[in-house]
């Protein structure tokens, strides 16, 4: 077993490499060049179609509202890695890390809008009347039927892939959580799992949808001003925060307390790769909850779908990061869960670690519901609707079991996976780029005649 670990670290290091690196930045910035910054300056607009999202027209095709398919999105994305991921990146990166976050994220922005709007333009409904869309559909129905195995690919990797980082590791950092914090057993912590996962994700996108559509701004909301508490208490370290993380951004880190130090190549890696893991700009998993959103333009969805980017990572990632270098723990030689628990310690003595413990558990059991739906979909695409109650079942089952289990081997394979469904994505992407554009110029054109 210890050979196939070491094997399994060997690969997952091959496969989060550099050159995978570059192949995801390189992507999100040649479609930000492609479509001459729209997603950038396009934010405002974004923000303001999120809100009008919440009315449903059911004349359009789909089953929930755009606000709700972006709460299932944002359910997914807002995990483990806004409070542990966040916090490992600038252990091992410095501060430098936070702002090669950003950086991610603005390309990012970019990367998930043509996710978003290819899904919508090539969804389909499959024979139970279900609306369904992602980088398989994208990859049958826009490149060919020659290229349908790369869409297969892409599906047997994100079906696999849900059941570690989107279960079992979620399930097992609640139970985490909830025993260093407050004494309650694997065992009590899985069986509480069991029952709340089964009662939302046998409901189908329905049920997850109305579900995100209250729990995820909540528990945004809640943690961003439990860090904003942080800054307000450590105000006046706030603008040096804010240098360090320039300056580390393109200068070494020097080694300073428990810290050992940093290169700028190591904050840029951690920064990108913490980055792609919280908002998985790249993965291809946004377009499959916005495809079963109604909608009156695959454009129309790009944009409120790329914003799942913006909140995940410019808002909650940076809440996380700022939290971290304003109160000078990053130096303390913690990592992850615990580094954020130190930082909010600081400015909420006796109940800064329950908090953020409290927050990890909301964010991984709304990644666990979020994740059940792209595995429904990727399973759907290669078995039919057969597959759904069975996978529902099995999903239920592995959460209990990701609670009271170790997991090293499950967290290094989950990423493996999450790397190699990233890749028939990007190549979709890449080279379904024009029809982006093309579709990106005739509805912008549309809405400037109109006005």
């Amino acid at each position: 077993m210890q050979s196939f670990q070491d094997w399994m670290n060997t690969l997952n290091g091959f496969v989060w490499g550099p050159a995978m690196l570059v192949l995801i930045l390189g992507t999100g910035l040649y479609l930000q060049l492609r479509l001459f910054g729209m997603p950038i300056r396009r934010i405002g607009s974004g923000l303001r179609m999120v809100w009008r999202g919440r009315d449903v027209d059911p004349s359009l095709p789909g089953e929930v509202s755009p606000f709700s398919a972006l709460m299932t999105c944002l359910a997914a994305t807002i995990g483990v890695g806004n409070i542990a991921g966040v916090a490992t990146a600038i252990a091992l990166g410095g501060p430098g890390a936070v702002f090669w976050m950003w950086m991610t994220a603005l390309v990012g922005m970019a990367t998930k809008y043509a996710e978003v709007v290819l899904a919508v333009h090539y969804r389909e409904q499959d024979s139970h009347g279900r609306w369904v869309g992602g980088p398989m559909y994208a990859i049958r129905n826009g490149l060919g039927r020659r290229w349908a195995w790369l869409g297969t690919v892409f599906a047997v990797f994100g079906g696999l892939a849900g059941f570690g980082i989107g279960n079992m590791v979620q399930a097992n950092s609640i139970a985490a959580a909830m025993n260093s914090s407050f004494g309650i057993s694997n065992a009590t912590t899985g069986i509480v799992l069991l029952v709340l996962t089964a009662a939302v994700i046998l409901g189908g996108i329905k049920r997850i949808a109305a579900v995100s559509d209250w729990l995820v701004p909540f528990m945004a909301i809640g943690y961003i001003v439990a860090a904003l508490i942080v800054l307000v208490v450590h105000a006046a370290d706030v603008p040096g925060a804010f240098m360090e993380i320039l300056n580390n951004a393109f200068t070494p880190t020097a080694a300073v307390g428990g810290f050992a130090g940093a290169t700028v190549m190591a904050g840029i890696r951690y920064g990108v790769a913490r980055g792609i893991f919280s908002n998985e700009a790249g993965l291809g998993t946004a377009g499959i909850a916005q495809a079963a959103g109604y909608s009156a333009s695959p454009v129309h969805s790009g944009l409120i779908g790329m914003m799942g980017t913006f909140f995940d990572t410019i808002v909650v990632c940076s809440m996380t990061g700022l939290a971290i270098v304003v109160s000078g723990v990053w130096t303390s030689g913690e990592t992850g869960a615990v580094l954020t628990q130190l930082a909010f310690q600081s400015a909420m003595p006796g109940i800064g670690d329950e908090v953020v413990a409290i927050a990890l558990a909301v964010f991984a059991l709304t990644t666990i519901f979020g994740w059940s739906f792209y595995g429904e979909r990727c399973w759907n695409y290669l078995l039919g609707p057969k597959a759904i109650l069975p996978f529902r079942v099995l999903w239920t089952l592995a959460v209990f079991a990701g609670a009271v289990t170790h997991l090293d081997l499950a967290w290094t394979m989950a990423d493996t996976l999450n790397a190699l469904m990233a890749v028939p994505n990007l190549i979709a992407l890449l080279a379904l780029a024009p029809v982006v554009v093309r579709l990106t110029r005739e509805q912008l054109a549309q809405v400037l005649a109109a006005r």
